[in-house]
């Protein structure tokens, strides 16, 4: 795959996942602990041997831009890379990227330098493992000028996505965003054609874009430069080009989730301490890299753990903690209760003493409760601090911003100072 380059979209401002990308870009946001979104796309193409990878950021990208420069390096022997391409001024354009389209546009200057057959346009936010090998080679054998990974819905979902309509070669013909009722119903595609079983097929009959595009390089550049007034692959460029060009579908069928809100984040990492969870984290043929930290195995002093996930460089005191995952340097004090939660853990091994003042230290103090709920990285929580929204509330703001509450589930903000007593 040598003849192929990467481009992953990781600028957008990720609203509905906040608070967890108040701090930083959405591939940025931790995940199972140890990771971060962005580490699923690039492992994608590091196991598909593709090696030529381009992150475009913008909006609150120090902590993506840190990650990218500590994690990812190719070894002298190879022509592989990890690069991040900025938001930049130039000649050309002085706007930051106005869409998806605009971004790659303005990155195809820098691909130049890597002179390739095909290039994958990724997003950085979506959990699924896929060998990309497997579509180019479907899009080098149909002829395609664009191929789109799609996903066969129910109508029930329909609505969710941005629908697509092939022909029995696996032509897409038409497409529209986020159809419902005739609209949608029009949008049905013979689904058995490109895979599915005949039972499949009737209960799965529409065609979800995934947001993973393959493009011939020549019809990128020849697409991006004649439209120079389109900005969105998904409502602008791709309709666009269904009439000139040849677009396929790719028709993907395993696990895939946008984790784009705060619900959808939260049952991703509940599916993941499954006993057999759709996204499987033990796969050793096709792993998920991350930054290498070399920390201490979770040390458990007593405690009762049940269904969980533990990463390396915790300390847990007497504690129960009952279908959670527990992120790196945790540190969880005695006596404490935490179930159906993700504690993202910290940075750094905590100095208490901050700035002169004497605070919590960095993890959960002794003597909590603490129930779905969401606990960023850095955050200090005192003693006897009780999260439980015991008021059952579906939405709230914290006036002081140390914690908001979305879809029933609360979030503690990154570095945020939980004071002794706390009670939601």
């Amino acid at each position: 795959m040598q003849d192929v380059t990467a481009v992953v979209l990781g600028g957008g401002r990720g609203t509905r996942l906040f608070p967890l990308t108040k701090l930083r870009s959405k591939p940025a946001v931790p995940l199972a602990g140890k990771y971060r979104l962005i580490d699923v796309t690039v492992s994608n193409c590091i196991n598909s041997k593709i090696e030529r990878i381009y992150v475009l950021t913008q909006f609150n990208s120090a902590s993506l831009n840190q990650h990218i420069s500590r994690t990812y390096r190719f070894d002298s022997f190879s022509d592989g890379f990890v690069e991040i391409l900025a938001a930049e001024q130039t000649h050309a354009s002085s706007d930051w990227f106005q869409g998806t389209a605009d971004a790659v546009r303005q990155a195809l200057p820098h691909l130049e330098n890597h002179p390739c057959r095909d290039v994958l346009v990724l997003s950085g936010d979506h959990l699924y493992r896929m060998d990309y090998r497997r579509f180019i080679l479907e899009h080098r054998r149909t002829k395609a000028d664009i191929t789109i990974a799609v996903k066969p819905v129910p109508a029930a979902k329909g609505h969710e996505f941005g629908i697509l309509r092939a022909n029995a070669r696996g032509r897409i013909t038409e497409f529209r965003e986020k159809p419902r009722g005739q609209y949608l119903t029009e949008m049905k595609t013979d689904t058995s054609r490109l895979g599915l079983s005949a039972q499949e097929a009737r209960r799965r009959p529409y065609l979800g874009s995934m947001g993973i595009y393959l493009f011939k390089h020549k019809a990128l550049k020849e697409t991006l430069g004649a439209e120079a007034h389109v900005v969105d692959f998904a409502r602008e460029l791709i309709p666009g080009a269904l009439k000139g060009l040849k677009v396929q579908a790719y028709l993907y069928d395993g696990y895939w989730e946008d984790i784009g809100t705060i619900g959808a984040f939260y049952r991703a990492h509940r599916d993941l301490i499954t006993a057999v969870p759709r996204f499987n984290l033990f796969d050793g043929n096709f792993p998920i890299y991350t930054h290498t930290r070399f920390l201490p195995g979770i040390k458990v002093n007593r405690g009762e753990i049940e269904r969980s996930i533990l990463n390396d460089g915790g300390i847990i005191e007497r504690s129960v903690i009952k279908r959670s995952v527990i992120g790196v340097r945790s540190r969880i004090g005695a006596r404490t209760s935490i179930e159906d939660s993700l504690v993202m853990g910290a940075d750094y091994f905590d100095e208490t003493e901050v700035c002169g003042q004497r605070m919590p230290p960095v993890g959960i103090g002794k003597g909590c409760r603490i129930r779905k709920a969401i606990i960023d990285k850095n955050v200090r929580i005192g003693d006897k601090v009780v999260l439980e929204n015991r008021k059952k509330l579906r939405s709230y703001d914290d006036p002081e911003e140390r914690f908001y509450i979305r879809n029933g589930i609360i979030v503690v903000v990154k570095g945020a100072v939980i004071e002794d007593g706390f009670v939601v």
